[in-house]
């Protein structure tokens, strides 16, 4: 794809959005034109605004440095210098939801990171591989917006992506009950080790939502279109527990699952092998080619040693086996801030330009 649009990123000094700037420096298709944060970051340049706070292992990119930081409010100002924005703020649901509204309506498409509009009937929650084609409801936001050109896209939970994407291939032999444990790094809570030392040796069995988030967000993501809304999926039935771990980045998964036409193992794996969806036949700039990925080995696969998978856009899985009160059970890891915030954003904005949502 030829075509370039500029892009903003709202809320570019937290650890998402500072994922963001790492992902989109040098994209082939977004030019980073605007970046945005609070009242008390404006007018400072990034470099300055972000401070001590940035938290990438690598520099903040030269490119981005003396930019100097707009107030995410201003959203005429922005809408009018940038084709679509990345919205990753930190503030109040509430409040959210009315400047992600606030943009679509300037004609500014949004993809946020963030929860807040996860649940709006005609707002698709999109995992590329699993159901692009939710973008189709943008047609009927548009009419309840008024819009021509703006809408808002949302991605899910950052939990969902170690195990989602496992699940969806084998939703043809009926999956019936689902039960997840995830394990979760505390850079999805936006913390460093140096930020929250009080998760060094330790586990919190408690994350704030997470659990409604797991077993919920799913259910929209399997839906289908109807009408001017997004109804959700009535099965499987999904229980999680959701467990913060001294892990810097990655989510892993525990899960079990019962079919209502149970497949054999060899048969799992060789789905999953061959699973591909809309990015790897589009080859968006990050689509892995090679999404969904079994170890055999029987201690794969590690969060240290497979989160960065492919550019961290990739999807661990390992120790298939049976299970005496399911079908079967298996672990997935996924990386949190990559695949699972602003990765998995980036790869959703590329499939709605290549689809033309974005002209």
């Amino acid at each position: 794809m030829k075509k370039q649009y500029n892009v903003g990123i709202i809320g570019a000094t937290g650890m998402v959005g500072q994922r963001f700037v790492t992902l989109l420096h040098d994209h082939p298709w977004f030019n980073i034109k605007v970046l945005a944060a609070s009242a008390r970051s404006a007018g400072k340049t990034y470099e300055d605004a972000v401070g001590a706070k940035w938290a990438m292992a690598v520099d903040i990119p030269n490119t981005v440095k003396n930019m100097v930081v707009y107030d995410a409010s201003d959203v005429d100002k922005i809408a009018s210098e940038v084709d679509f924005v990345f919205c990753a703020v930190d503030m109040k649901k509430d409040e959210i939801r009315a400047l992600e509204e606030a943009y679509a309506k300037a004609e500014c498409p949004v993809v946020s990171n963030n929860s807040a509009h996860r649940h709006t009937p005609d707002v698709p929650m999109i995992i590329p591989e699993v159901n692009a084609d939710h973008a189709e409801i943008i047609a009927k936001q548009r009419e309840r917006l008024g819009t021509k050109r703006g809408f808002i896209a949302v991605k899910s939970n950052c939990s969902l992506q170690s195990y989602v994407p496992a699940l969806h291939p084998l939703k043809k032999f009926g999956i019936k009950n689902v039960l997840a444990c995830t394990y979760q790094a505390i850079s999805g809570a936006g913390k460093t080790f140096e930020t929250w030392p009080e998760m060094v040796d330790n586990v919190i069995p408690y994350i704030g939502g997470e659990e409604e988030k797991s077993e919920v967000e799913p259910l929209k993501i399997w839906g289908r279109i109807e009408g001017d809304r997004i109804v959700d999926a009535t099965s499987p039935s999904i229980t999680t527990q959701c467990i913060r771990v001294p892990v810097s980045d990655g989510h892993l998964a525990a899960v079990f699952v019962s079919f209502e036409k149970k497949p054999a193992i060899e048969e799992i794996k060789a789905i999953w092998r061959d699973f591909e969806g809309e990015p790897q036949k589009l080859s968006l700039p990050h689509a892995p080619k090679q999404f969904l990925n079994y170890f055999e080995e029987d201690n794969r696969p590690q969060t240290k040693l497979d989160r960065d998978l492919e550019g961290g856009m990739a999807v661990s899985i390992g120790r298939l086996r049976e299970d005496k009160q399911y079908d079967y059970k298996f672990v997935c890891i996924s990386h949190n801030t990559l695949r699972g915030a602003a990765g998995g954003a980036v790869l959703m904005a590329e499939l709605l330009a290549a689809k033309g949502y974005m002209d």
